[in-house]
């Protein structure tokens, strides 16, 4: 695993593991604040030792770790262990989840931190609380990032990675995956989160399943969230 630069202050990393079975890939964004203060959402695996955590380390001091919804946390602990002066945040619920968790995390607030301002804004996306996912706009590079929301599993993937992209329907382009529409729970708060989004004048989408769109992304995220 390596962190690549997706811009000035902003990188990436991939994790590839099994999720029930299905092997596939998740992303973790580093984001440098002023102050070179870091923020980690939604963190992989970075064992004591390995190039990932030096070249996290060499970029700034890890002050936020964020678990962007409540099922991206798996690696949450070893990295709130590595880095144990970073404040740890979570989405609601996802203390009662992981009750080991929760002497330390802080439940994400469903709007802005002026600790994060203004590079870095973030809402709480409504009307699907079984995932209670928040999106993020980083505004110095215009990237939109999101975690499950919005998924395009592209590439080349093992088969049975292939047929779940396919019949979830985020193999051949960007889209809200089925398994998410069938969560909403309220539309109307869905459809208003979805307009929200599109305020943001991102030029890019940063996923955690599978890509990294920069071409025409505003208008795909926008076919994406028609659906509701």
């Amino acid at each position: 695993m390596q962190l690549e630069p997706l811009d000035t202050h902003l990188w990436h990393a991939t994790h590839p593991f099994k999720a029930n079975g299905l092997p596939i890939t998740t992303r973790m964004t580093v984001v440098r604040l002023p102050g070179h203060k870091l923020l980690i959402h939604s963190p992989i695996p970075m064992p004591p030792g390995s190039a990932l955590l030096r070249q996290v380390q060499d970029l700034g001091n890890v002050a936020f770790i964020v678990a962007p919804n409540k099922m991206h946390h798996l690696f949450l602990e070893p990295c709130a262990q590595a880095f144990p002066n970073a404040r740890v945040y979570g989405p609601k619920g996802l203390a009662q989840k992981r009750p080991d968790l929760a002497a330390r995390l802080h439940e994400l607030p469903a709007g802005d931190l002026p600790e994060w301002l203004p590079d870095l804004e973030h809402f709480a996306f409504e009307g699907i609380p079984a995932g209670n996912e928040s999106v993020w706009f980083h505004r110095p590079s215009a990237t939109l990032i999101v975690t499950d929301l919005l998924q395009w599993m592209a590439g080349d993937l093992p088969w049975s990675t292939r047929v779940y992209a396919a019949l979830t329907g985020v193999r051949h382009k960007l889209a809200l995956p089925l398994t998410v529409r069938a969560l909403v729970r309220d539309r109307s708060a869905a459809a208003r989160s979805a307009e929200r989004v599109l305020r943001w004048p991102f030029e890019r989408v940063v996923m955690a399943h599978n890509q990294v769109l920069d071409t025409h992304a505003h208008a795909q995220v926008t076919q994406a969230l028609a659906v509701l």
